[in-house]
């Protein structure tokens, strides 16, 4: 056993097992690896990494699993799953997470070679199934709701420790307050009335969090600039290096971009890096657009289409032109039924306010076209002629 000074959490305990798992190389390549991808762009505490969340989530694990009454095996598998959750991302956390699945044609969550192949061993030595972990991660085992659904502790972990490390104050949750509230039931989870309001200010910081830190403009410029050097950096190459490329910590990575063949990768790693970055040109909601093409989402090859089309209207060069079209927010909805004195009903019946959130996180919605600052002016025509963008109408310019 061995105590952790956490500073969104206190004193974690750490037993043997996951003692072991910490040390093994593919959770300390996590200390590199920032969970926030490029929002240290704006918000210069935001260097936390994936491996302080994944302690933070298997401490959060272990309070419900004892909560829950689980059994120790039972314990110790919910746990270790929680450490090694996001053993699959790639640099940069999820702005790796489009080349990984244009390329490698995977997502972070598709863990299954990496721990058979490096933490088998560690966790067969404890007596825990490699397989069972995998299928904890990915969702299908009975007790995957802990860590993976709607009121799962990754979440209530890295909103608070989102929210500590960038100052937002809006990533409050009352995790304890959540846990002490969740009743495992053969159905999955269900939730006591008196933690209703804990539940709604989850959902709460979600939504605010999303414009705030999650999809910041800078952060998503950042983000753009370090796929088009991905990109560059890979055009021609065979899988064999994007895996590697991809499976390297953030300071490796940048490192190779830095030195890359491809003089545009190292110029827009080089930008970043003196924070000299692309500008935005077109930044408009979804009134201003027709959203119908972007629901079932924007691959990087469509992404870099428009943006060869916009460049080429304002007669510049493709590279200088971006175009970013985050997913289009799906409905936030709470699967988890809650359970009063007499019935058990679902949590939107006692909770008015998921519309209205609703409504917000569609609100929210922002595509943006990014350039150098000297063509922010002819870039926002072109781009506005591409994408067909509606004016604004005059309501909208009062505000």
């Amino acid at each position: 056993m061995k105590i952790i000074k956490d500073p969104v959490h206190g004193y974690v305990e750490v037993e043997d097992y996951a003692l072991a798992l910490l040390d093994s190389p593919v959770l300390q390549r996590l200390r590199y690896i920032h969970q926030l991808g490029f929002s240290y762009l704006v918000y210069p505490g935001a260097n936390h990494t994936r491996f302080e969340h994944s302690l933070g989530t298997m401490y959060l694990a272990d309070v419900a699993s004892r909560k829950f009454g689980l059994s120790d095996a039972e314990r110790t598998l919910v746990t270790a799953a929680a450490l090694l959750h996001d053993i699959g991302h790639g640099p940069f956390s999820h702005a790796s997470e489009p080349i990984l699945e244009q390329l490698l044609h995977r997502t972070h969550d598709d863990i299954e070679g990496i721990v058979h192949e490096q933490v088998g061993d560690v966790l067969r030595q404890y007596g825990i199934d490699p397989d069972e972990i995998c299928a904890v991660v990915n969702g299908h085992h009975a007790l995957s709701g802990i860590i993976h659904g709607d009121l799962d502790v990754d979440r209530m972990d890295y909103l608070l420790r989102d929210a500590y490390y960038t100052g937002a104050p809006y990533g409050t949750v009352d995790a304890h307050r959540l846990i002490r509230n969740m009743i495992r039931t053969d159905d999955g989870i269900v939730l006591d009335e008196n933690g209703i309001n804990a539940a709604e200010s989850l959902l709460i910081a979600r939504t605010l969090m999303r414009p705030t830190v999650y999809f910041h403009h800078v952060s998503r410029i950042g983000e753009c600039m370090f796929h088009l050097a991905m990109l560059e950096h890979l055009q021609g190459k065979e899988n064999g290096v994007a895996e590697l490329v991809l499976h390297m910590d953030d300071p490796a990575c940048m490192q190779v971009l830095r030195t890359s063949e491809s003089p545009i990768a190292r110029t827009l790693i080089e930008g970043m890096y003196r924070r000299r970055l692309y500008k935005r040109a077109l930044y408009v909601g979804r009134d201003q657009v027709n959203t119908t093409a972007f629901l079932s989402g924007m691959t990087l090859e469509k992404s870099r289409s428009l943006a060869a089309a916009i460049a080429n209207r304002a007669g510049i060069e493709d590279h200088t032109v971006l175009v970013d079209t985050p997913p289009f927010p799906r409905e936030m909805s709470m699967g988890v039924r809650v359970k009063n004195r007499h019935t058990v009903v679902s949590f939107e019946e006692l909770s008015p306010r998921m519309r209205t959130l609703n409504d917000t996180r569609f609100e929210q919605w922002r595509l943006g076209v990014y350039t150098l600052p000297e063509y922010r002016d002819m870039v926002a025509e072109a781009a506005a002629d591409v994408l067909h963008v509606k004016k604004p109408s005059r309501q909208d310019t009062l505000f």
